[in-house]
């Protein structure tokens, strides 16, 4: 058992852009209230749950109090307040049992690394009522004021069920970035995939975000619909897109998983996967259809594609490429990838 000044929670999924020692990783809800999406294997054995306000803050307390016995053990040994591997060495003989608290690495990792973003777990934050919601993100802003950015996940149907104002509020309070599920723009393959909202919502929601100050981050999947869907889904989710010009526009190339619907739909023949030249020539098709002022970006594993010299065809990095100026270029290494032998049919 870890002592009860250093209990908190932490939860499984972050978007890659918060991993390593980037974000805090703060529990603020438990899996997801949605749940039906048939690509979808997260949280699928769990619950949702709605952790009371006085949980949260403190789970907050309790990361506070593990980062200020990190720092008093720094200055016992001369280290000024620093976070070193000594005064790390020190606190967890002090206290064993952090060598198997699931969030300690974690919260020290972040220390070590400047402390400066947050991300709020799990699935979707702002279902929260905004209230309480609004008191977790000033507690957490003034336990720990060197953090500058604040992220988390959330549904477009939610967000446009709430008011502007209180987004707005919620803006305000800290905030700062959104990470939606977009996945498609197209209405058939969304009722599909059992997304639960439809193409206008996914725009209503993505436009109140933008409205109310966020960030907004967009996730879609390549070669989600298929052979079957494959260029109503491309064009789709570019007009979808363009209505909301987020600011981030992130891709995710489906790959069925063990479990899920989709999985068992693809071994029945019933969606039939892209080739590797297939998913470039979709992502050709969505590109080339896009008008907006977003960073498009290919941050994830899964664009795997590889141009005739060996390289990525993309870069990974979590700011990708700044449209439209980056358009050309972005196309450019699309047409190289589809040069390279081992992408061929």
């Amino acid at each position: 058992m870890t002592p009860d000044n250093y209990h908190f929670e932490t939860g499984v999924y972050r978007p890659p852009s918060e991993g390593g020692s980037a974000s805090l990783l703060v529990r603020f809800t438990r899996n997801c209230p949605w749940n039906y999406c048939t690509f979808c294997a997260m949280y699928k054995t769990e619950k949702f749950q709605l952790r009371p306000l006085k949980e949260i803050k403190a789970d907050i307390d309790a990361m506070a109090a593990l980062a200020k016995d990190l720092k008093t053990e720094s200055i016992r040994l001369g280290c000024n307040g620093e976070i070193t591997r000594e005064a790390i060495l020190a606190l967890v003989d002090r206290a064993p049992e952090l060598n198997f608290h699931q969030g300690a690495d974690m919260l020290i990792q972040w220390l070590v690394s400047g402390g400066k973003t947050a991300f709020i777990q799990d699935g979707n934050s702002l279902i929260m009522p905004p209230g309480e919601l609004i008191q977790a993100l000033t507690h957490l802003k003034s336990t720990f004021p060197t953090i500058h950015r604040i992220t988390t996940y959330a549904r477009a149907r939610t967000i446009a069920q709430r008011s502007l104002e209180n987004l707005q509020a919620i803006r305000a309070a800290g905030l700062d970035r959104v990470h939606l599920g977009l996945e498609t723009g197209d209405d058939d393959l969304l009722k599909q995939i059992k997304k639960g909202v439809n193409a206008q919502g996914h725009i209503t929601g993505g436009q109140k975000a933008m409205a109310a100050g966020f960030q907004v981050s967009e996730y879609w999947m390549p070669g989600l619909g298929g052979k079957e869907m494959s260029e109503q889904h491309a064009r789709n989710t570019a007009r979808v897109l363009n209505e909301i010009n987020p600011h981030y526009i992130r891709s995710r190339p489906f790959r069925p998983i063990p479990g899920t619907p989709m999985y068992d739909q693809v071994q029945a023949g019933r969606v039939t996967l892209l080739t590797p030249r297939e998913q470039l020539l979709e992502l050709r098709l969505m590109i080339s259809a896009l008008d907006v002022s977003s960073k498009v970006c290919f941050d994830h594993a899964g664009n795997h594609w590889r141009t005739p010299g060996g390289n990525l065809v993309f870069t990974h990095d979590y700011e990708g490429y700044q449209f439209p100026g980056d358009k050309d270029k972005v196309l450019e290494r699309i047409d190289q990838g589809l040069r390279f032998k081992h992408v061929l049919p």
